[in-house]
Formats: structure tokens, sequence, C-alpha cells
């Protein structure tokens, strides 16, 4: 029987005694042939050691053995996934709450100063009231003053006037400038001393006539 290299697959597959011995005669005189079968022989033999192993008693409790592990794995992996977000919450929550206490102690600052700042404006309305009054009283000695030094007082009162008007333009733009309403404040002072100096200058002055 004379076979072709184009039927040595056929025969392989076909893999009886019969259909091997022919496709080994023919390897004998075809060297591509003869690889190829020695290929198929090879695989023949690994499939068959692979079937010898799967057959093993021990195989399957291995089998069993690695599922069973794999569980445990699964069940820690879950376990640690679980414990990480629950570290996350909790560094979540504790930052959250780390937020609110800085809200919260902001809030206590704004509202001390904002008390503060009431409470400056409060000096400042008494200051306003007390130097209305004595301006009241001391404008016609200032309108038409009768001795050098009340020629001084004048001087000086207009003086803290613009400076006065400077220092409240620039709080107006930042009511909450310590430095600034401590300014003010100064200067209402002065305001109102000197003014009441200029009332007692005037008395002597009366006074020794």
């Amino acid at each position: 029987m004379t076979i072709t290299c184009e039927q040595l697959d056929d025969l392989l597959l076909e893999g009886d005694h019969f259909s091997l011995e022919a496709a080994a005669r023919h390897a004998q005189s075809c060297e591509a042939c003869m690889q190829k079968l020695a290929d198929w022989n090879e695989i023949s033999s690994t499939a068959r050691d692979l079937h010898a192993t799967w057959d093993n008693d021990l195989l399957w409790p291995r089998i069993e053995r690695a599922i069973r592990n794999e569980r445990r794995n699964t069940r820690t992996r879950v376990w640690q996934i679980a414990a990480a977000i629950l570290l996350l919450a909790a560094m979540a929550a504790t930052a959250w709450i780390a937020q609110r206490r800085m809200h919260a102690a902001d809030f206590d600052r704004d509202i001390l100063k904002v008390s503060a700042v009431d409470e400056v404006e409060r000096a400042e309305k008494a200051h306003i009231s007390a130097i209305n009054h004595l301006e009241t009283l001391a404008s016609a000695k200032l309108d038409q003053p009768s001795t050098p030094l009340m020629v001084s007082y004048k001087e000086k009162l207009m003086m803290l006037d613009d400076a006065i008007a400077e220092c409240q333009t620039a709080i107006d733009k930042n009511r909450q400038n310590a430095y600034l309403r401590t300014q003010l404040l100064t200067m209402y002072s002065e305001k109102q001393r000197t003014l009441q100096d200029v009332l007692r200058e005037e008395n002597n002055h009366a006074s020794n006539q």
C-alpha cells in the first residue's frame, strides 16, 4: 500500500495499529513525515501520562485542599478589605471631628472679635458724645481765640479732626483692625482732653480779668 504525505494526518487521526504502522513505513522514506510522526508520538505519550496522573487516587484530595486553601485566602482577603474600609472610615470620622472643632474655634474667635469691636465702638460713641458736648461749650471761644494758647488749641483740634477722619475712613474698610481702633480711641481721648483744656483756660482767663 502506497501512502502519500497528504494521507499521513488521516492515518494518525485514525490511531489504530494498522494505520500507525502504515504511517511509520511511509515516514522511513520521508524526513518531514518522520518529524511529524515523532511529534505525534510525543504528544500521545504526554496525553497518556496526564491520564495516568488524573487516575491517581491522590489527585482529587490535592484539588480539594487547593480549593479549601483558596477559600480561606479569599475569606482572609475579604476581612483585610473590610478592616481597611473600617480604618478609612475611622480616619475620615476623626478628620471630620477635628475639622468641626477647628471651625468651632474659628467661630468662637470671630464672636470674640465681634464682641470686642462692639465694645470699642461703644467706647467711641461715648467719646463722641462727650466731645460733642464739649465742642458746644467751647465753640464760641475757639471761633474767636483771645490768646495765643487758644490759637494753639484751635490748630491742634483741627489737626486731630483731620487725623480722626483719615483713621475712620481706614476703619470703614476694615472694622476689625485693632490697631486702627486703638489709634482712633487715642485721638478721641486727646481731643476730649484738649477741649477740656480750652474750657479751663477760658475760665482762668475770665477769672484773671
